[in-house]
């Protein structure tokens, strides 16, 4: 393996042991993030809280362009501009004052593995001693009713009052996913959270998965994160999809199809959310597949 500081540099004069953090929060792109979750919640830290660059990675040896082209700005004649694409690791202070650290930018395409000793070297550098990532799933669940999550944690003390919902899965990996195996095969407290997010909600954004993903952050790492924007966000997110799907009846009825099911599940039970029911209460894997599958017919076969 090639040296894993050549991938990235410090953006800092300050000796960076003596910019020490205890909190890790990786919140990147990824093969799958619906909802754009992740993304969500690093823009809006970086929006309401003070922060500042300390390392920067260099992408032209992570990402394959042809694969996800960057966008560009043309204007009449000419090329404008260049949105860039950045993997970046801020230091950012809570309300309180106290900092912490957060890994933004789209997953890498190339060299996990150096990738993830980059960043156990920054971890070791900064005084890291905790790491949470966040993204969200896809799932057969509607928007409508309370927003689950599945919790895992390189040690099940992290995640005391957790409550499964899948037993042994095989699902394709992630960066993030790597990297908290890693750390914690070397030791390190990792904490990972996937926001449940609708299926049909998958490819836009769903600020109410964000926010129970930073909700679910804050508590995990006892930092002051404010949530009230966020929040104000969310509402009028969920206005607007309400409204969207108010116009289609085919989109509307798999909602309600979804709701019956939700209130199956849950009904009886003292837990709002779905993670109350046992694993054998819940829909396979093939019974969700087949509901979307029919989903995408019907919506291909509406109008748009």
């Amino acid at each position: 393996m090639q040296d894993p500081t050549g991938l990235y540099r410090f953006e800092t004069d300050c000796d960076p042991t003596h910019m020490r953090a205890s909190s890790l929060v990786v919140a990147m792109g990824a093969f799958i993030d619906a909802g754009h979750t992740g993304k969500l919640i690093s823009d809006h830290l970086l929006g309401a809280l003070d922060h500042s660059v300390v390392a920067s990675f260099d992408v032209d040896q992570m990402l394959d362009y042809r694969g996800r082209r960057p966008l560009m700005t043309f204007d009449r004649d000419r090329y404008m501009a260049y949105d860039d694409p950045a993997i970046v690791l801020y230091r950012v202070l809570d309300v309180d004052g106290t900092p912490f650290l957060l890994l933004t930018g789209p997953e890498p395409d190339y060299q996990w593995e150096r990738m993830t000793e980059a960043v156990r070297g920054l971890v070791r550098t900064f005084g890291v001693s905790l790491t949470v990532s966040v993204h969200g799933i896809p799932m057969g669940v509607p928007h409508t009713r309370p927003i689950g999550l599945t919790a895992h944690a390189s040690d099940a003390a992290l995640i005391p009052d957790n409550n499964p919902v899948f037993g042994e899965v095989q699902v394709p990996a992630s960066f993030a996913s790597l990297l908290e195996l890693r750390l914690g095969e070397s030791g390190y407290d990792t904490i990972g959270f996937s926001v449940h997010v609708p299926h049909y909600l998958a490819q836009t954004d769903f600020a109410d998965a964000a926010l129970t993903g930073l909700r679910a952050v804050s508590g995990a790492t006892g930092l002051a994160l404010p949530t009230a924007e966020l929040a104000a966000v969310a509402g009028a997110n969920r206005e607007a999809i309400d409204s969207e799907i108010g116009g289609s009846e085919e989109v509307l009825q798999v909602v309600r199809a979804l709701e019956g099911q939700y209130d199956q599940w849950t009904r009886g039970l003292d837990r709002p959310t779905l993670l109350a029911p046992s694993i054998g209460e819940l829909p396979t894997a093939d019974e969700i597949g087949a509901e979307f599958e029919q989903f995408l017919r019907t919506h291909s076969d509406g109008e748009g």
